[in-house]
C-alpha cells in the first residue's frame, strides 16, 4: 500500500488530527499567452482569509495529492502551476496535530506522506511552476523548492524555514533541494542561520536575491505577470539560468562554519540544528531518494522529541498570548497619539526617537540638557535612517519624512502638545521626579507620561504629580529596534486610559506588550539579576571565572553569564542588584567584586577576540570555595525557580504562561526550553525550590 493509500485508510479508521483547517487545492485551466498551451492552475486555499494562512496537516496533503492526479491523467496540458490565495501561498505543516501523534511509526508517515506529495510536482512529465504570491514558510516553501521554476511577489513579506527554530527540521525535502539549488552556504542561512536568529523572514526581493526564485513581479498583476513568464519559458523565448553548485570544499566550509555557529550558540542544547546540519552535509552527495529519506528519519525522531513540544508551547505563546495581552483595559480607552516627546538625547533615547517616529510617522522631540548632546542624539537618529536608507529598507522619500519628524529642543515647552512623553534619563528616582514635574507643568491634561525605567517604582516615581493616573512604566529592552517584548508596568494610581494607551502605542511600535505590576525591576531584570547574582556569588566564593560562565552552557542561552554582563553594562547591573537587593534583602546579594570590577571602569570581561581578560578576571579572583560546573547551575535555576514561585504570589503577572513570555521576548530565553516555567518543571527544579509545579498540564503535557 503506498503511502497516500496508507494514510486515507488511516484518516477512514481513526479521528488524527480532526481539528485540521483543511487546505484545499482548486484547479482551473488557465491559456497561456503566445499561443504556448494550458497550464493547470492549482490554488492553495483554506477557505478564510488571509489572518489564517494555509497550512497542511495530512487531509490537505491528500487534498493537494488529488489535484495533482487530476493533471496526471490529461495529456493536453502544457505545464502545471500552484499558488496560494489572496497574501498567503502556504505557510507549512500544521502542528496543531503533533500531541495527537501515536508514536514514532505514525511520525514518520507524516514525513513520507509530505515527500510523497510534494516530489510529485517535480516528477510531472509536464513542466512545474509555483507562483509565490504571498507569505511561504516551512512546507509552502519546500512545496515551491519541488516545482521546476519559480517566480516569486516582491510583495511577499515573509519567507523562511523557521523548523530549527520550534525543533524541526525542513523534512519534505528542504534540507536536500535548497542547497542543491543555491548552494551549502546561502541554503545554511535560510535554515539554520535565520531561525537562530529570532526566526528571521525573508522578503520576496531578499528571496529572489538568494536565488530560491527565477523571477519577481509586482503584487499588482503578480499572477498575470507570472503566467505570462511562463509561457515565455515553455516557448523557449525565456531561458532560466541556473549558476553551477560549488559542490567541492566550499560546501565542505560552509558545513562547518555553520556547525561552529551553532555549537557556540546552543553547546549542543538543542538536537534540531545539528539534524540539519547533518542533511545539509549529506545532500552534497546524496540521492534525492537518499535524502528524503534521511529527512523522513529526522522528521520521525524530532516530532517525538520533548524539544518540539517545547519549542510549539513557546510559539503558542509567541503568536497567540502576545497578541491578546492578559489584564489589558479595553482598547477603547485609549488616546490617539499625534506627537511624542522624549526625554533626554542619550543612546537609549535615541533609540526610542528612532522607533516611535518609523512606526507611529509622527512628530518626535528630543530634549536634553545642552545643545552639544541635544545635537548628538538627532544626529544618532538621523543617523540610523541613513543606514536604513543605505540598505534599501527605505525609499529617499521615506527617509527624509523620517528626518524631518525628529528634531530636538532645549525646552520641553516643545511638549506642550504632545500625547505621549517618554523619558530615558539617568536610572535615578529623584532625577525622573523631577523630570516628570517639569513635563506635567507644560503637557495638557490628557498626555500620557511613561518612564523606560528598569527596576525603580513607577508608583513612587508619580506620587509628587498633580495627576499621577497619568504615568506607566513603558520598559524597553535593548538593542530597542532588535527586541520584542515591552513590560507595560501598572503603577499603583495608573488610571486605565493611561494603560489603555500605553498598549495602544506598545502594539503600533510591533512590540509584543505584557502587563506586570509595579515590583522591584518587574519580571525580566529581577529574574536574571537573581540568575546572574547567585552565579556571581559562586564566583566570589572562589569559583574561577571560566567555571562559572561555562556553568549555563548546557541550557543553550543566547550568550554566557558574563558576556551578558558585559552586554547590559556592568554598572547598570550592579545598580539593579542594588535595587532589587534593598528591596530583598534576604535573596539579592551584591557582590563585592562586581563593584570593585565597575569601579574600575571596565566595560566587561572579555577583551575584543572574545578571550578572557587576564586583568578583569583577576578583580573577580578570591575566594577559597570553588563550585563545579554542575553546581552553579542547579544553585542558579533553583534560585530562579524560587523567585518565580514568589513572583506568582505576589502577581508581578496574571500567571506562569507571561514569565515565559517575557523571558522568551526580553531575554532570549531558547524556544527549544519551552519557556522558563515549564523547562522548571520538566527538570524537576519547580518541585525541589519552589514546592509544586509551575504549570498544571505541563506544556499542553507537553513535553512529554
Amino acid at each position: 500500500m503506498s503511502t497516500v493509500e496508507t494514510w486515507r485508510s488511516l484518516l477512514a479508521s481513526e479521528d488524527v488530527n480532526a481539528d485540521e483547517v483543511v487546505t484545499r487545492a482548486r484547479v482551473r485551466d488557465v491559456e497561456l499567452p503566445g499561443g504556448a498551451g494550458t497550464v493547470a492552475l492549482i490554488t492553495l486555499d483554506n477557505g478564510f482569509d488571509h489572518t489564517k494562512p494555509n497550512t497542511f496537516g495530512p487531509r490537505g496533503l491528500l487534498a493537494l495529492s488529488d489535484a495533482l492526479d487530476e493533471v496526471a491523467a490529461r495529456d493536453d496540458l502544457a505545464a502545471v502551476a500552484v499558488t496560494g490565495k489572496p497574501f498567503i501561498f502556504a505557510v507549512g505543516a500544521d502542528l496543531k496535530g503533533v500531541p495527537a501523534i501515536a508514536d514514532r511509526e505514525q511520525a514518520a508517515l507524516i514525513g513520507r506522506l509530505g515527500h510523497a506529495v510534494f516530489r510529485r510536482l517535480g516528477e510531472l512529465p509536464i513542466p512545474s511552476f509555483a507562483f509565490v504570491n504571498g507569505a511561504a514558510m516551512g512546507g509552502g516553501v519546500e512545496i515551491a523548492l519541488h516545482c521546476a521554476y519559480r517566480t516569486i511577489s516582491s510583495g511577499v513579506p515573509a519567507l523562511a524555514l523557521p523548523e530549527c527554530f520550534l525543533g524541526l527540521v525542513p523534512g519534505w525535502g528542504g534540507t536536500f533541494l535548497l542547497p542543491n539549488l543555491i548552494g551549502a552556504e546561502k541554503a545554511l542561512k535560510v535554515i539554520i542561520e535565520n531561525p537562530l536568529a529570532q526566526n528571521r523572514m525573508l522578503k520576496g526581493p531578499q528571496a529572489y536575491e538568494l536565488g530560491i526564485a527565477d523571477a519577481m513581479f509586482e503584487p499588482a498583476d503578480f499572477l498575470e505577470e507570472s503566467l505570462r513568464w511562463a509561457a515565455g519559458v515553455l516557448t523557449g523565448e525565456i531561458t532560466v539560468p541556473r549558476p553551477e553548485v560549488d559542490r567541492g570544499e566550499v560546501w565542505d566550509q560552509a558545513v562547518a562554519g555553520a556547525r561552529f555557529a551553532v555549537e557556540g550558540k546552543l553547546h549542543g542544547a538543542a538536537p534540531a540544528p545539528y539534524r540539519a546540519l547533518d542533511l545539509v552535509a549529506a545532500a552534497k552527495t546524496a540521492s534525492r531518494d537518499e535524502g528524503f529519506a534521511a529527512e523522513q528519519e529526522a522528521l520521525a525522531d524530532l516530532i517525538m522529541s520533548d524539544e518540539l513540544r517545547a519549542g510549539l508551547y513557546s510559539f503558542d505563546l509567541t503568536q497567540k498570548r502576545a497578541k491578546r495581552p492578559a489584564g489589558a483595559p479595553d482598547k477603547a480607552l485609549s488616546r490617539p497619539v499625534t506627537k511624542v516627546g522624549v526625554v533626554g538625547a542619550g543612546l537609549m533615547a535615541g533609540q526610542l526617537a528612532l522607533l516611535f517616529a518609523r512606526r507611529l510617522e509622527v512628530p518626535v522631540i528630543m530634549t536634553d540638557l545642552d545643545q552639544e548632546r541635544l545635537d548628538k542624539g538627532v544626529a544618532y537618529a538621523h543617523g540610523e535612517i541613513g543606514k536604513l536608507l543605505a540598505k534599501g529598507r527605505v525609499s529617499a522619500d521615506k527617509a527624509g519624512r523620517l528626518k524631518s519628524l525628529i528634531s530636538g529642543s532645549l525646552t520641553k515647552d516643545a511638549f506642550a502638545d504632545a500625547d505621549f512623553v517618554i523619558e530615558a534619563v539617568f536610572e535615578d528616582m529623584s532625577v525622573k521626579q523631577q523630570v516628570f514635574r517639569e513635563v506635567e507643568a507644560v503637557v495638557g491634561p490628557g498626555c500620557v507620561l511613561a518612564t523606560n525605567t528598569s527596576s525603580l517604582s513607577v508608583t513612587e516615581m508619580a506620587a509628587q504629580l498633580e495627576h499621577p493616573e497619568r504615568v506607566v512604566g513603558f520598559h524597553f529592552f535593548n538593542p530597542v529596534a532588535v527586541l520584542p517584548l515591552l513590560e507595560i508596568v501598572r503603577g499603583e494610581r495608573t488610571g486605565d486610559e493611561a494603560l489603555a494607551t500605553a498598549f495602544s502605542v506598545g502594539k503600533q511600535l510591533k512590540k509584543s506588550c505584557v502587563l506586570v505590576k509595579d515590583a522591584p525591576a518587574f519580571v525580566v531584570n529581577r529574574l536574571l539579576t537573581r540568575f546572574l547574582g547567585e552565579i556571581l556569588t559562586a564566583v566570589d566564593e572562589g569559583t574561577p571565572l571560566e567555571v562559572a560562565d561555562r556553568s549555563v552552557a548546557p541550557l543553550g542561552l543566547p550568550m554566557s553569564p558574563f558576556l551578558l554582563l558585559q552586554l547590559v553594562g556592568p554598572a547598570v547591573a550592579l545598580h539593579v542588584a542594588e535595587t532589587l537587593q534593598e528591596a530583598f534583602p534576604d535573596r539579592y546579594q551584591v557582590s563585592d567584586r562586581l563593584r570593585k570590577f565597575v569601579a574600575s571602569g571596565r566595560p566587561g570581561v572579555y577583551a575584543p577576540d572574545f578571550s578572557i581578560d587576564p586583568e578583569a578576571a583577576e578583580l573577580f579572583s578570591g575566594g577559597d570555595r570553588p563550585a563545579t560546573e554542575d553546581e552553579v547551575r542547579q544553585r542558579a535555576v533553583e534560585a530562579v525557580a524560587q523567585e518565580v514561585r514568589l513572583m506568582l504570589d505576589e502577581g508581578v503577572v496574571s500567571a506562569p504562561e507571561d514569565i515565559d513570555l517575557c523571558m522568551i521576548l526580553g531575554a532570549g530565553w531558547p524556544f527549544h526550553l519551552g519557556g522558563i516555567t515549564p523547562y522548571l518543571d520538566r527538570a524537576g527544579v519547580s518541585e525541589k525550590a519552589g514546592g509544586g509545579r509551575f504549570l498544571r498540564h505541563g506544556v499542553a503535557d507537553v513535553p512529554r
